[in-house]
């Protein structure tokens, strides 16, 4: 996959996780842009390790839907890191 569509990934990673994740983040969109093309990596690292098999990540659901679950991993860790709690 090349490198526009490994930014274009991680956007929608990164935006999807930002959606899913409750309560409101305090990151722009080069942030989200980072923490979406890091949950792909980190997503397809752990993927490929898992399944025991070379995987072709091209630009399809299975590919955003790893890309988005790590995504969402690392925003809560980032909100866990910063302090910022859920408030009821």
């Amino acid at each position: 996959m090349g490198v526009l569509a490994w930014i274009v990934l991680g956007l929608l990673a990164g935006a999807l996780a930002r959606l899913v994740v409750p309560g409101r983040q305090s990151i722009g969109c080069t942030a989200t842009l980072a923490v979406g093309v890091a949950g792909a990596l980190i997503g397809g690292f752990v993927a490929e390790a898992v399944f025991d098999e070379e995987i072709d990540f091209g630009f399809d659901l299975k590919s955003l839907a790893i890309a988005t679950v790590f995504a969402i991993v690392l925003l809560l860790l980032l909100q866990a890191a910063s302090g910022s709690r859920r408030r009821f």
